[in-house]
């Protein structure tokens, strides 16, 4: 059930649901980092250990999310909802009462699993409950949403961390989830259940087995190293597992997960942008924290107020695009997000040991601008041409492959940049002991200049992409007009 056309009230306090449980469960995943002292310190642990906090918060994320269309179908999605909020915030006030690390993990870990199912839920809702002249501005709120996390995350959680200590870190998203709970409960239409299908253990299996070994290779590769036994072993057994849960999936009536939004071809190439997108977004929230913290000693707090000013511009310029969008069309929003993703590239990838903060921060806004630009309009342009009935297999879809593209991206990048700022040391270095750290500093820069380089020539392969997402969609018009 829709909101009703012209139902303003409504519109709202469907957002507003969408809006607190989105918010929560990407903050959540954005305040860790920082307190990653804090953590090896009261917990006596491994630096090893401490990160998988974020890698196995990433990697459930990740494999949850394939079942998303299947409990959203059987259940409805308000149901799915309201459940996932639930566990997220129960295993975030666990996590308060970890006693070690392992414990900590685990509980991080389910409060991810949760998560995983958070997001692609609220993505599926905007497209069951809102009107279809009024998704494009429901989609810019709930990027705005996923956008004001990151924003602030950092800050906020040096901040909390300083003052209150870890706990007040998973202690936030407890009263924010019992309200988000609260809301949903009241606010969300409720839906008719579909009649129950058979629940595809076979398939389920696959796909958990086959995202896990994908997202685990990309995520520990570098530190493995790309060709150790361990990571091709597991991308061997992922892909052969992947292939079969696809012909699985293809073959049954009632599947897990419904590939048939691929035959969509406006959806598909809207994915593969929306990928591209996603692999330079990871690319400069990577590359940045090093640079200014590795290379130039910057502190945590000094590089998320660098990045600050960025985020805020992106976060506020979401409404507007969605606004612009049923006047200007995804085209030229995504090309002109594009060409500022480029030129922002390029210009860091000239980055040298003399950058100001001023400079990067500049650069990083109207890198952050581009995204905001191509973000939602190439996503609301795939999910807009998937019917209603199937949008929930098709944010399923979406989400799945873009936590393996991130997984991906920051495993590449991270080893490029070790192998690039290694070679250029090495070219740089006389053999002498003394100035060994300018070498080292100087190498890393360089390093950096290749990888943002590389980020460039990733972005341009999105420009031809997006001329024949153009001619799709006057395609479909066409059908429509044809037809109607």
């Amino acid at each position: 059930m829709a909101a009703k056309k012209g139902s303003t009230s409504t519109f709202w306090l469907v957002m507003l649901a969408i809006f607190f449980g989105n918010f929560m469960s990407i903050l959540s995943s954005t305040t860790i980092n920082v307190a990653f002292p804090i953590f090896l310190k009261d917990f006596h642990a491994e630096l090893g250990e401490v990160q998988w906090m974020i890698t196995g918060f990433l990697l459930a994320t990740g494999v949850i999310a394939p079942v998303v269309g299947y409990f959203g179908d059987r259940w409805t999605y308000k149901r799915l909802y309201i459940f996932a909020l639930s566990g997220f915030t129960l295993f975030s006030a666990l996590c308060t009462l970890a006693w070690n690390i392992e414990v900590l993990v685990l509980f991080r870990i389910l409060q991810g699993v949760f998560s995983g199912l958070i997001i692609p839920t609220t993505l599926t809702m905007v497209y069951q409950y809102i009107e279809k002249d009024r998704q494009p501005f429901a989609m810019s709120l709930w990027s705005l949403s996923s956008m004001l996390a990151p924003a602030f995350g950092p800050t906020l959680g040096g901040w909390m961390t300083e003052y209150w200590g870890w706990q007040s870190l998973f202690l936030l998203n407890v009263p924010i989830g019992v309200v988000a709970i609260t809301v949903a409960a009241k606010c969300l239409p409720h839906q008719q259940a579909k009649p129950s299908k058979t629940f595809d253990l076979p398939g389920f299996v696959t796909v958990l087995l086959s995202s896990t070994l994908f997202i685990l290779s990309f995520t520990e590769g570098n530190s493995w190293g790309w060709t150790s036994w361990k990571t091709i072993a597991c991308l061997l057994v992922g892909a052969v597992t992947l292939v079969y849960f696809i012909r699985r999936e293809l073959s049954l009536k009632e599947p897990l997960l419904n590939l048939s939004v691929f035959q969509t071809s406006r959806f598909t190439y809207s994915l593969i942008i929306n990928c591209i997108i996603t692999a330079s977004l990871y690319s400069g929230t990577f590359l940045i924290p090093v640079f200014l913290q590795d290379v130039q000693h910057s502190t945590p707090l000094n590089t998320a107020l660098v990045l600050l000013p960025g985020s805020i511009v992106m976060a506020v310029s979401s409404p507007i695009i969605g606004k612009l969008y049923p006047r200007v069309g995804p085209f030229w929003l995504i090309m002109g997000g594009i060409a500022l993703l480029v030129l922002s590239n390029w210009e860091l990838s000239r980055l040298n040991l003399q950058a100001t903060h001023l400079y990067v921060s500049a650069w990083m806004t109207i890198r952050y601008v581009g995204i905001a630009l191509s973000y939602m309009p190439v996503m609301n342009a795939g999910m807009s041409s998937i019917p209603k009935e199937r949008s929930g297999h098709a944010s399923a879809v979406t989400n799945w492959i873009r936590q393996a593209t991130g997984a991906l991206s920051i495993g590449v990048f991270s080893s490029l940049l070790a192998t690039r700022s290694l070679t250029h040391q090495q070219e740089l270095s006389d053999g002498s002991a003394s100035g060994l750290l300018a070498v080292k500093e100087q190498g890393m820069t360089l390093g950096v200049q290749d990888v943002f380089l590389v980020a460039v020539i990733i972005c341009l392969f999105a420009v031809p992409l997006t001329f024949i997402l153009r001619d799709q969609r006057k395609k479909t018009r066409s059908l429509a007009e044809q037809t109607g």
